[in-house]
């Protein structure tokens, strides 16, 4: 039943172009709707990569016939190749001088989404891609990164704050292990953050009415945290608790992954583009796709917006420490750290591309880890782990932060305007490349 589906949808396809081949010159081959059979066989394609690769999608809340049907009956990697150039040519064939602004959008997000999916089916047939090729093909950015000697005046800097004997990353993880939260009071600690995540958020965009997430902690994952969004306005939250949790990441993981990070992402585009518009390929999420980069980016800059430095030590200071029994004397001096370290945080590709591209071997990518991310052994494996398991999906965590950032805080100085473009970010058909433009 599914291959006579596919071959009746493909059929219908080829026969809508070669009409559109037969317009006379100068009318419109093809109108706006003419997307929504691209989107709909963009989402099948996108279930079945799923098939071949676990993992490939992060988030489906589509029709579970379509899901259904593409785990009963998957194409090959090589057919799914076909059927993506297939697709490419026919959202290429969508005249966009036919549709309106927000549809010209549309029609560019499902071509990118579409260079990802076919870059991603490359790697998955085999092909080695260079580093910089990859995030480019996946995720429509070509990585410009420093080199590791330009990090060092950060280390300098974190010489003179935390002075001592041994290597630098000892002595800062020692000051930062005296702020580890306790586990007894983890989840307390974690809701109180999510909820003032989500109460700073609130003030400025309107959330979906019933909105939810649950929150679990889990072990045995090279990531920190996770969502999983479900559909419907509600999320899975997952804490990684392999290793200690520190304070300085309660906040950071609070906004990044709930408010206004993943799930207000994710409940906008569902709200306002699959329900209010019926585009149905925003009912699917392709980890390996420019979405991401702009999911990483403004989960990561919301951090920023919605907690300046003062708010935000002041908040760790009098409520999370308390909370987690720690001495809130610390929170300063954490603070202080905090932002130091932060200088150095491009580091972390620059190791990644060396060592995927092979110009470091893995011992090394992991001296460099403590070294230029200031990370314990264990730190340091994780990280080179998640290296592995994502390869240049780690761009988008600096990348996208530095451009969410520049568009956002162009739009102006005030509080209000900033966060009316972070809301149209994250409820529009948004790519990299929109991200250039200032902010409006």
């Amino acid at each position: 039943m599914a291959v006579a589906a596919r071959s009746f949808f493909s059929l219908t396809l080829g026969l809508l172009l070669v009409a559109c081949t037969s317009l006379p010159e100068g009318r419109h081959a093809m109108t706006a709707n003419s997307l929504d059979p691209i989107a709909e066989d963009f989402v099948r394609l996108t279930l079945e990569i799923g098939e071949r690769e676990p993992g490939y999608v992060d988030a489906y809340y589509g029709p579970e016939q379509w899901a259904a049907e593409a785990k009963a009956d998957p194409r090959t990697v090589p057919e799914l190749r076909e059927a993506t150039q297939a697709l490419t040519s026919q959202a290429r064939a969508v005249d966009p001088a036919g549709l309106a602004p927000m549809e010209q959008r549309r029609r560019d997000f499902l071509l990118a989404q579409l260079k990802a999916a076919e870059t991603r089916l490359r790697m998955l047939s085999g092909e080695e891609l260079a580093f910089d090729d990859e995030a480019e093909g996946l995720f429509d950015v070509r990585p410009v990164l420093k080199r590791l000697s330009d990090y060092d005046a950060a280390l300098a800097e974190l010489e003179r704050l935390v002075p001592g004997d041994g290597p630098l990353w000892r002595r800062v993880n020692a000051q930062s292990e005296r702020t580890v939260i306790p586990e007894d009071r983890l989840e307390a600690v974690m809701r109180a953050a999510i909820a003032e995540c989500r109460r700073r958020t609130a003030e400025h965009i309107a959330l979906p009415p019933g909105e939810r997430f649950t929150l679990e902690f889990v072990t045995g994952q090279p990531w920190s945290g996770y969502n999983w969004y479900k559909g419907d306005a509600n999320s899975l939250i997952q804490i990684n608790t392999d290793l200690p949790v520190l304070m300085s990441r309660a906040v950071d993981l609070g906004c990044h992954e709930g408010y206004p990070g993943h799930h207000v992402l994710n409940m906008l585009l569902e709200q306002g583009l699959s329900k209010a518009r019926g585009w149905q390929e925003f009912t699917v999420y392709p980890l390996y796709s420019p979405q991401s980069f702009i999911a990483e980016g403004t989960a990561n800059y919301g951090i920023e917006l919605a907690f300046d430095d003062a708010e935000r030590l002041a908040f760790e200071r009098d409520v999370l420490y308390p909370l987690a029994g720690l001495d809130p004397a610390l929170a300063a001096e954490d603070h202080r750290l905090r932002l130091a370290r932060s200088r150095l945080s491009g580091a972390r590709f620059t190791i990644a591309r060396d060592y995927l591209d092979g110009r470091i071997d893995r011992a090394a990518a992991l001296r460099l880890a403590q070294k230029y991310q200031l990370l314990s052994p264990e730190r340091a494996e994780q990280s080179i782990a998640f290296t592995e398991k994502y390869r240049s999906y780690v761009i988008n965590y600096g990348l996208g932060l530095d451009a969410a950032r520049a568009y956002v805080e162009g739009a102006g100085e005030s509080e209000a305007a900033r966060w009316a473009a972070m809301e149209r970010v994250l409820s529009e058909p948004t790519l990299p490349s929109d991200l250039e433009r200032t902010g409006r």
